[in-house]
């Protein structure tokens, strides 16, 4: 079986966010990037092929040079070789159309992605390209068995679970729980020498004309004063009359 796991390069979640070009641009000064946590599980899932039956396990990334140490982390966690295809991901249409044109070339039997980053938190590129590529898709999904060309997995829906028996080729949409937290793995010093000479291919872009744009960013707003009460009777009384909520 031949996988194909997409990272993202995102911001790690404690690093502080800044936007510069009157907000038009997001500031990279100082932060600190990871794998995409819903790739991450993933790529762990892989590893689990890999180890269990023998899988070939390659991960790609859209984006330029900076992403190449995100993709050398993925290799020494494990994976066999890494694909950059050197376009900046400006929005997920134009990502999914470079990832299905590397996807048909190298004949992939499983595609594994995060059901969204979090940097932009889109939640559309694993959909759009299983439909690129005319493989089956699952979304949300939190468990995942191979045997030959057929597939069970388990998705999140609205108040449960839903198993559900597909066939390769096919797209996932990982999340949490595909593989526990406990099973991540940190890159020990012989996966990080290793990794060094694992290939690491650039692809030039296709053409691919993005659909959307971004055109402002903005912060949340910032959260109001905290106000301290040593005693129930007021804060019943600010609950009520001031918050209004009682």
């Amino acid at each position: 079986m031949k996988i194909l796991v997409c990272i993202s390069h995102v911001p790690d979640t404690t690093s502080k966010i800044n936007f510069t070009d009157g907000d038009t641009k997001f500031d990279t000064a100082g932060v600190n990037f990871v794998i995409n946590p819903n790739d991450e599980f993933g790529l762990t899932r892989a590893m689990w092929f890999k180890e269990k039956q023998g899988a070939s396990v390659h991960v790609i990334n859209v984006g330029g040079p900076e992403t190449e140490p995100t993709l050398r982390k993925a290799l020494a966690i494990g994976a066999d070789e890494a694909i950059r295809i050197n376009t900046p991901a400006t929005d997920g249409y134009s990502v999914a159309k470079q990832l299905a044109n590397v996807v048909k070339e190298g004949g992939y039997d499983l595609v594994i992605g995060g059901r969204e980053s979090i940097d932009y938190n889109g939640g559309m590129v694993p959909g759009m390209l299983a439909k690129l590529i005319d493989a089956n898709f699952v979304n949300t999904c939190i468990s995942l068995e191979v045997n030959g060309t057929d597939a069970t997995a388990i998705r999140e829906i609205d108040g449960g679970k839903e198993t559900i028996s597909t066939t390769l080729p096919l797209v996932v949409g990982g999340q949490k729980g595909l593989v526990e937290e406990s099973d991540l793995r940190i890159p020990n010093m012989r996966g990080i020498m290793q990794a060094r000479s694992k290939p690491l291919h650039v692809k030039e872009a296709i053409d691919a004309n993005a659909e959307t744009n971004t055109v402002v960013f903005e912060k949340p707003a910032p959260k109001g004063a905290v106000k301290l009460v040593d005693n129930v009777d007021d804060l019943i009384n600010l609950l009520h009359n001031e918050a209004k909520v009682i």
